[in-house]
């Protein structure tokens, strides 16, 4: 789909066979695009559009490069939380002097919230560079709200380890697993989160060292890269914080698991050592000998069974007094 948005165009979609895009377009969005649309949009723009396979390239040299006085970039987004998977897609801008082209195969929240920001509010899409920093700031914001959300689930992680009672803290099997899923599950979206970071970070700061950027008049867009790129560079340390509180967590789950078996283990030890010494006197005199001066006595009954009663119990109050159980 090929849509304009700019002074006069409200995103409406452009079909294929038109003869040109509107000249007073300043973005143009190729989502999910034909052989024909990226024809149109290289024949208006007389540039190459990025095609899936080449935004699909990790070398930043291969997604952050100058060509024919046009910038281009590719940036991994954010999407899929909705749906519970989350993953990152490329998404390639294509920066002209008065053009801002999106290649993307995917609809990221930030976008789409964009999208509808640029309909009711053309100022945010003046012109091309407009377009882009305020594109870059929806994608930064969705990434902080994001470790917002983290962070919360974080601290409930740490309430149900951590828990004041210590009754509390003995999680049965099925909540254990959820448990250690759910560290999984907010690990695996804090590395998206990570790499998307990452990602926008460098691509801040090769439009901050474009030479179009530092000519006169252009102050208040250097200003405003500089606020996303630090904004960015926070995030990322931030991500980095809370990784490291997850594996924390992970540890401390893990050590909780062991402590439970410790416990189990230790129980069967003990108990062993206690039921050893009356299973050795009962075996001793449960062997069938003709000779066996103990057969013969009147109370030797009584005096075994109470024989194997002391040998338990005075391992057990030793044990007691040590504190070991």
């Amino acid at each position: 789909m090929l849509r304009t948005y700019g002074p006069g165009c409200d995103g409406t979609l452009i079909e294929a066979r038109a003869e040109k895009i509107p000249d007073t377009a300043t973005w143009v969005d190729l989502e999910e695009p034909t052989a024909e649309e990226e024809a149109l949009v290289e024949r208006c723009i007389r540039l190459d559009v990025p095609t899936e396979s080449e935004m699909a390239e990790i070398e930043p040299s291969s997604r952050l490069y100058e060509r024919d006085g046009a910038l281009y970039m590719t940036v991994s987004v954010l999407f899929g939380l909705q749906e519970g998977v989350p993953r990152t897609t490329p998404i390639s801008f294509v920066l002209t002097d008065n053009r801002l082209v999106t290649v993307r195969y995917a609809t990221p929240k930030p976008l789409r919230a964009f999208e509808e920001h640029a309909r009711r509010d053309p100022g945010l899409v003046k012109d091309a560079p407009t377009a882009l920093v305020r594109m870059l700031d929806a994608i930064i914001d969705r990434l902080a709200d994001e470790l917002e959300t983290i962070g919360d689930e974080i601290e409930q992680i740490s309430g149900n380890i951590f828990n004041r009672k210590m009754d509390a803290r003995r999680i049965p099997a099925d909540r254990l697993t959820a448990l250690l899923t759910k560290i999984g599950r907010t690990q695996t979206l804090m590395a998206k989160i990570r790499y998307s970071s990452v990602s926008t970070t460098r691509m801040l700061s090769f439009l901050s060292g474009a030479n179009r950027f530092h000519e006169e008049g252009k102050s208040d867009f250097r200003h405003h890269l500089a606020s996303l790129s630090t904004d960015a560079t926070a995030l990322g340390e931030h991500a980095s914080f809370q990784s490291d509180n997850l594996q924390f967590l992970l540890d401390a789950s893990l050590g909780l698991i062991s402590i439970e078996q410790n416990a189990a283990m230790k129980l069967f030890s003990w108990a062993a050592v206690v039921f050893l010494p009356p299973t050795l006197i009962a075996g001793i005199y449960g062997m069938n000998f003709h000779y066996f001066p103990e057969l013969d006595w009147h109370y030797g009954y009584a005096i075994s069974l109470g024989l194997m009663l002391a040998s338990a119990i005075g391992p057990y109050l030793y044990f007691k007094k040590r504190g070991w159980i």
